[in-house]
């Protein structure tokens, strides 16, 4: 692509962008049903494709997780 070569960059493609786009949005706490519907995906299944967070993502959700009334005791 010409803009690519103009401003230096290595070449990717369009979908590279869409890739990134979608796994800052979900990186960043919007849920898979709200980036489906900005992506225009008829179904969440094929945002969830996009989701390159890989395991970083899964340990940051299983830290999330809070188990009521567990903890130290007083």
């Amino acid at each position: 692509m010409k803009r690519e070569k103009e401003a230096g960059l290595r070449e990717f493609s369009l979908h590279e962008l869409r890739r990134t786009c979608l796994s800052v949005l979900l990186d960043r706490g919007v849920d898979l049903s709200t980036a489906a519907d900005l992506a225009g995906h008829a179904s969440p299944n094929t945002t969830k494709r996009y989701d390159r967070r890989g395991e970083r993502a899964r340990h940051a959700a299983a830290e999330a997780i809070v188990v009521p009334n567990v903890g130290p005791s007083d």
